[in-house]
């Protein structure tokens, strides 16, 4: 309900703002206005110089007269007229501007101070808001951003601030564009760049994910154990089955032993040999 009953003051004064400055300038203001025309006229061709504007693609130039903004949106790109004496203007620049956020000392939800620092694109939307409704809208910026950085990673633990950048990154280019919608600006995306940890909780965090790897590899090496268990009893189940694969098994590893360079060679005893003793026992 406060969040409603914010923004409808806020629309509001823009409806307001908008009917002052379609409003008329009164009896003298018209005199002023043309005496302005007639000067411009007897100084005729040198006033032209004077008169004669013009502004680039990527600018618009909200005009002044007598203190109102003439029209309800701002002139260009091209050329335009203004009034010596009674007109002047403002050029805004509608590029899309980025700027660093400085590193903020901040602390996290669960209590660890971090420093953070961010980038922000923003470009103008409304020329005529961005000239009447805010004394510097760059500076501003620039100023809500470091307040919000700070606010939206303050409700944030720090494992969210290491795995869920991109999360807090949409929350505050929302809240930051809510805030600055009625300055004429449109923020259009808001990036964090990098999270500086204290260096104790650097070597903890390292200490903790050499000791999680450890067991991981411990537990890997004890399955690969187990599966080779299991394969070996098979093989010696199926080995058991057929005296001559014993046979050949052994064959097998008297050339093998004998392919190495090695000086001395063991033969074992052959199992069969073994086995005729134990039967006459």
């Amino acid at each position: 309900m406060e969040m409603e009953s914010q923004g409808k003051p806020q629309s509001r004064s823009r409806e307001h703002l908008m009917e002052d400055y379609s409003a008329g300038l009164g009896c003298f203001g018209w005199v002023l206005v043309i005496l302005s025309g007639l000067l411009m006229l007897l100084t005729f061709p040198i006033s032209i110089f004077m008169c004669v504007k013009i502004v680039q693609e990527y600018e618009r130039a909200v005009i002044f007269r007598l203190g109102r903004i003439t029209d309800k949106k701002a002139k260009g790109p091209g050329i335009f007229f203004v009034l010596p004496c009674t007109d002047s203007f403002v050029k805004v620049d509608m590029r899309t501007v980025s700027f660093d956020i400085p590193p903020q000392e901040i602390l996290t939800k669960d209590s660890v101070t971090v420093s953070v620092d961010g980038v922000v694109y923003f470009r103008v939307s409304s020329p005529i808001s961005s000239v009447a409704n805010v004394s510097d809208a760059d500076c501003s910026t620039r100023l809500l951003a470091q307040t919000t950085l700070r606010n939206v990673l303050g409700t944030k633990n720090l494992a969210e601030l290491l795995s869920d950048r991109e999360g807090i990154s949409h929350s505050m280019q929302a809240s930051l564009d809510e805030a600055t919608d009625s300055w004429g600006i449109k923020v259009e995306r808001v990036e964090i760049k990098d999270v500086k940890l204290p260096q104790q909780l650097q070597r903890a965090m390292a200490a903790e994910a050499e000791a999680a790897r450890e067991a991981r590899a411990k537990v890997i090496a004890a399955e690969g154990e187990m599966n080779a268990s299991r394969a070996l009893k098979e093989a010696s189940l199926v080995i058991a089955e057929s005296p001559s694969a014993l046979q050949l098994r052994y064959l097998q590893t008297l050339n093998t032993v004998a392919a190495e360079k090695n000086s001395t060679i063991v033969f074992p005893l052959p199992i069969d040999m073994m086995s005729l003793f134990l039967n006459r026992k």
